[in-house]
């Protein structure tokens, strides 16, 4: 159990600590006696201050300790330890943690675990045809003819596009070809990271005079996600190019305030499309014309 009184002849040797300090220490970084702590039956800890510049808060730790019924103290070990106001390094956080939207840079590439939870293999074998059927036969037999055609790797090891109505072709657009596709964790975290950004929730939608599902700028996305988002192609507007919830708004709404239309110009005051007949050389108009 440790004592909570410090041994009288282990405290009273602050000198032996002190110089301990000094020896592991620069020149003239031990400061002034801080206090000495008890840490067991005759073993008594000494901290002194530590003058060494980015260390704010440290202090030397010296440790001295004596045998039951000797009187000589000796030295256990010196030590940097921060204090309760010391300037500490933050505590250190993977880089899978760390990492935030926007960190990534031009060449910069982005690892994906194995088992990562946002994704799932693109293709299982599910639903493949049973074993020894024609079915099974016919598909084996096209497969080894797209066998160049289909490549697993990186997408830098992808060879050309297949053949345009090969099994490839259709798997491809289907987006069957990939090795990995979203997962429904992956599809749903998307979906929470988007609404929280441009969804009903936020203040700009709270203003916003319609939605953006009646908004002639939004661009509806295809498959699950295109039932509650899409992407914003207003130039103007606070979210152009983001994908937005179908239930996000703002004040750029295609018919938020709709222009009015140009007036129509009065009709002219001189109307130039007809001929008005004039006297000549002072003469009456009647007479001119051959009239009584």
């Amino acid at each position: 159990m440790r004592s909570r009184t410090p041994d009288r002849l282990c405290a009273e040797a602050v000198e032996l600590a002190r110089t301990a300090a000094e020896e592991a220490a620069l020149p003239g970084m031990v400061g002034d006696h801080i206090e000495a702590v008890a840490d067991g039956d005759r073993v008594v800890t000494h901290y002194f201050a530590c003058k060494a510049p980015g260390y704010r808060g440290w202090r030397w730790a010296v440790t001295v300790a004596r045998a039951s019924r000797a009187k000589a103290v000796t030295l256990d070990e010196t030590v940097l330890l921060p204090g309760p106001d010391a300037l500490l390094a933050p505590e250190w956080v993977p880089w899978s943690e760390r990492l935030r939207p926007g960190d990534m840079g031009p060449g910069d590439l982005l690892p994906t675990e194995a088992d990562d939870l946002r994704l799932e293999p693109g293709w299982s074998g599910e639903d493949e045809a049973p074993p020894n059927s024609a079915l099974a036969e016919e598909m084996d037999r096209l497969g080894d003819q797209e066998d160049a055609d289909v490549t697993v790797g990186s997408p830098a090891a992808q060879a050309a596009p297949p053949a345009r109505g090969s099994i490839a072709a259709v798997a491809e657009e289907l987006g069957m070809r990939r090795a990995r596709v979203l997962s429904r964790y992956g599809l749903y975290s998307a979906a929470d990271r988007w609404d929280e950004s441009y969804g009903q929730k936020t203040p700009m939608a709270q203003a916003a005079p319609a939605s953006c599902v009646s908004c002639g700028f939004l661009v509806r996305l295809g498959g699950q996600l295109g039932q509650a988002f899409g992407v914003c192609a207003n130039e103007f507007g606070p979210a152009d190019g983001h994908v937005v919830s179908l239930t996000y708004g703002c004040g750029g709404h295609s018919e938020a305030a709709v222009m009015p239309k140009a007036p129509k110009a009065p009709e002219p005051v001189i109307d130039e499309t007809r001929v008005d007949p004039l006297p000549l050389r002072g003469e009456p108009l009647d007479e001119e014309l051959g009239h009584s």
